[in-house]
């Protein structure tokens, strides 16, 4: 009778169990084939598509033509000696046999064996590795992750050759069972930090993750929903991914998504780009003070204009050509209500728009939005423009996150400026600064560090793109 939990020595019994779990006879994608090996019976198992045929071919000629005299005495042996591939693996349990049939490995059942040959030949359908749409720089790298982990890991090991560098397998999901690899330096990462992301990740009860990544972060940060300011850094390139793992970071890699997640991440680690680097020190300081200007400006701006609209005798003389000329038929609030849902609208309407179409929608937009939008009473074109700088600005950093972050702690400025005058003004500032100091990364640890608590020398580091420091060994 056939044990649910281990493979039979009976090759009769493990086939019917096979055909039983995996409906080869349903699945057109689920090949089996019964040869003789030795002298023994035998049959293979394997994913349609997920397997190289040339390999596939030499290996199924090399068991026919194997001689009852050549045949090894046991699965032990037959791993050992007698399959000509690098690698190999001997399973029993049937939880680990089907989990790495459906991921493509190539599986050998012999009669009389109490363990399963397991060739690990696959090879999945992966497209370039491009530099990606979203992580581009001027001078670094071109290649970028893909949805096939293994490639993943390998442009990580192509830019840390060494023997500290971990690359350890796990999965989650019921159904999924989708595999994930932490990556990180054994000799500068928080083991006690790597324990807990370890147990969370074993401890994970989903049926699947659907989402890839964000169902992975869901499922690791519990805490509450309401902050919106990022826990995780997210980047499609191997350099950046790699330059975290040497400080001593986590990266999290799940099959089918090409962005790799950093953990613990500070506000300060989602603001860093990859051009910081590839520039001189006083380039990259620049940049990098540049962005984190503008991303205060693009919180206050509006909000600020708000104010100074409704109280105009504190604008100075020399800057009264701020003041909105025209008569505002809609208040100033729902114009950038408005406005701020229209940009989203816009954003979404880019994704979704085929390529042949996208300047057409960009001159509707420029149109319907712009000129036609001021002259026909809707908004005034001081709005336009501050809203203009806003929607451009949030492109200066690449973390969508931190954007829409921003952009709702923005709106509720705007909204309380509206109601409360300058009460509301500080209290939304106040909201946003106790948001962002009050928050803890992954690892339970300051947002803010080095700012809180105080370290001099880091907070220089973070503000300022100095120069690389020498090996110590």
């Amino acid at each position: 009778m056939q044990n649910n939990n281990v493979m039979s020595t009976s090759l009769e019994e493990n086939m019917s169990y096979l055909a039983e779990r995996l409906k080869p006879d349903t699945n057109f994608d689920v090949v089996y084939r019964v040869i003789e090996v030795g002298g023994r019976q035998a049959c293979i198992y394997f994913i349609d598509g997920f397997c190289k045929d040339e390999m596939m071919q030499k290996l199924l000629q090399y068991f026919i033509d194997m001689k009852p005299e050549d045949m090894p005495k046991d699965a032990h042996e037959m791993a050992k000696r007698g399959t000509p591939y690098v690698e190999i693996d001997l399973k029993d349990k049937w939880d680990d046999l089907f989990y790495n049939i459906l991921s493509g490995v190539f599986a050998l059942f012999i009669d009389g064996y109490d363990r399963c040959v397991l060739i690990d030949s696959r090879t999945y359908p992966a497209r370039g590795v491009e530099e990606p749409e979203k992580d581009k720089t001027l001078r670094g790298s071109k290649d970028g992750f893909v949805e096939t982990v293994v490639f993943n890991t390998a442009l990580i090991r192509r830019r840390i050759r060494s023997t500290e560098l971990r690359m350890e397998m796990m999965n989650a999901g019921k159904s999924s069972r989708t595999d994930i690899v932490l990556c990180y330096m054994d000799n500068r990462v928080d083991h006690e930090f790597l324990n807990k992301i370890k147990k969370r990740i074993s401890e994970i009860k989903v049926d699947a993750l659907t989402m890839n990544q964000e169902s992975l972060a869901e499922c690791l940060y519990q805490r509450n929903w309401f902050n919106p300011f990022p826990k995780f850094k997210y980047t499609e390139r191997p350099d950046t991914a790699a330059a975290q793992v040497l400080e001593g970071d986590i990266i999290i890699l799940v099959d089918n998504s090409p962005s790799a997640m950093i953990v613990p991440t500070s506000i300060f680690d989602i603001l860093e780009e990859a051009d910081d680097y590839y520039f001189p020190p006083i380039t990259g300081t620049y940049l990098r003070l540049s962005r984190f200007l503008i991303g205060i400006m693009t919180y206050l701006i509006t909000p600020t204009f708000l104010l100074l609209m409704q109280n105009p005798e504190w604008i100075p003389e020399s800057f009264k050509f701020i003041m909105v000329k025209e008569t505002s038929n809609i208040p100033l609030i729902a114009q950038f209500l408005l406005l701020e849902l229209a940009i989203d609208g816009l954003k979404l309407a880019a994704i979704n728009t085929p390529n042949m179409l996208s300047t057409p929608l960009s001159v509707m937009a420029a149109l319907v939005l712009g000129e036609f939008s001021v002259n026909s009473g809707w908004f005034n074109s001081e709005v336009m423009l501050y809203m203009a700088f806003v929607a451009i600005a949030n492109y200066t950093q690449s973390s969508y996150e931190l954007g829409y972050a921003l952009k709702f702690m923005r709106i509720l400025n705007l909204i309380l400026t509206a109601i409360f005058g300058i009460y509301g003004y500080v209290a939304a500032v106040l909201i946003l600064i106790f948001s962002i100091v009050f928050n803890k990364t992954l690892s339970n640890k300051s947002y803010v560090y080095p700012i809180l608590p105080l370290n001099l020398r880091q907070m220089a580091k973070r503000f300022l793109r100095l120069r690389l420091p020498e090996s110590k060994n």
